[in-house]
């Protein structure tokens, strides 16, 4: 179940700052409501970002954020639940995805996995973004993730495995890695956004949800 109201952490703003690092977007500039970040993707010019969670969620801050742009394709990530939010929204703006999620983890100083065999880990860091490549004997790709640390919390990213090497256990030697990756760097907590595929494995290794996550994208007058 999700958290109510608003944590004593600030999960929003820990996932703001993790994400703009992990995505090389800029960074975020602060608004009454939350944040705005300019991404600079054709698809996603930019994003706004509630800063409140669950029932915190104020109806004025949404439709604050949504007026401020005429901008097509920048994105809304609200952490409510969509039936409170999507009432809110104008018609100019169209919900994508659903059963995304906000969620955290505690870091301790835990080993990382061990790689399943026939699979080779690779691991390597650009400025703050450790990033992780498991292969198959081939060298063909299976499973990827990138961590960002900023201080005490980190913001794990675009995992991903391959259908062709679901049910192996890559995911977790993911998660694993990249918690200990965070941990030896003294971030002591993540956050995440993720979809329902990652839902799973997530709470499998031992996040928790904090807030479900409305998504929405500026189309334009229809």
């Amino acid at each position: 179940m999700a958290d109510a109201g608003v944590d004593r952490v600030d999960h929003v703003r820990d996932w703001v700052d993790g994400w703009v690092v992990s995505r090389g977007a800029t960074p975020p500039l602060v608004e009454p409501w939350g944040y705005t970040i300019h991404v600079g993707l054709p698809q996603q010019v930019g994003r706004h970002v509630i800063g409140a969670t669950n029932d915190a969620v104020r109806e004025e801050d949404v439709r604050k954020a949504t007026e401020s742009t005429r901008a097509r394709n920048t994105h809304l990530k609200v952490f409510a639940d969509p039936a409170r939010v999507l009432p809110w929204l104008g018609p100019e703006w169209e919900p994508y995805g659903s059963d995304d999620y906000l969620m955290t983890t505690e870091l301790t100083p835990a080993p990382a996995p061990e790689v399943p065999s026939g699979y080779h880990l690779r691991s390597w860091t650009r400025g703050a973004v450790t990033r992780l490549l498991i292969t198959d004997a081939d060298g063909a790709f299976a499973a990827r993730g990138q961590v960002v640390p900023t201080g005490a919390s980190a913001v794990v990213d675009q995992i991903e495995t391959s259908e062709d090497h679901r049910r192996k256990g890559l995911g977790r030697v993911i998660m694993g890695t990249l918690h200990a990756a965070a941990h030896a760097t003294g971030a002591t907590r993540a956050v995440l956004a993720c979809t329902p595929e990652g839902h799973l494995l997530y709470k499998a290794v031992g996040w928790r949800t904090v807030a479900p996550l409305t998504n929405a994208t500026y189309v334009g007058p229809r």
